[in-house]
């Protein structure tokens, strides 16, 4: 009888760690383009509109601006339609997380969508955490990253 052994994860690897962190980077930009504009957008409007639905829409739009961001960073290396499908094959569970991280803090912290210079950090450091462990299991696991 034989016993076959999985390949142990290894979570410790550095330049995985390093690169994962500049994807994410790049993600966190995109997404927080969209979130930030469109929370900032209600926010001067003085709109009725709910907090959450004001929080969907800007999960949507963050996902669209990083698509948008990710598509123009790829330009650099293939042509525009490859570009395109690239950063739509991107990580729709990372970006995901990440902006439902950054809602749910400024939701917590202030009780609505609201962005101030004291919560923006905030929600950028908890972004990036959230979907960075995420980013590196993908690209060790199937070395699929966007950069």
């Amino acid at each position: 009888m034989s016993t076959i052994s999985k390949p142990i994860f290894n979570w410790h690897c550095i330049s995985t760690w390093k690169q994962s962190a500049y994807n994410t980077l790049w993600c966190l930009i995109g997404c927080s383009i969209g979130d930030f504009g469109t929370i900032y957008y209600f926010q001067i409007t003085n709109s009725s509109l709910n907090t959450l639905s004001i929080m969907t829409l800007a999960i949507i739009n963050g996902i669209i601006t990083s698509i948008i961001l990710e598509t123009i960073i790829l330009l650099k290396k293939m042509q525009l339609i490859a570009a395109f499908k690239t950063a739509l094959g991107m990580s729709l569970i990372s970006m995901i997380s990440m902006e439902i991280a950054m809602n749910s803090v400024d939701y917590f912290i202030i009780g609505k969508a609201y962005i101030n210079l004291y919560i923006i950090p905030l929600m950028l450091f908890a972004g990036f955490v959230t979907a960075w462990p995420y980013n590196y299991w993908r690209l060790k696991k199937y070395n699929l990253s966007c950069h």
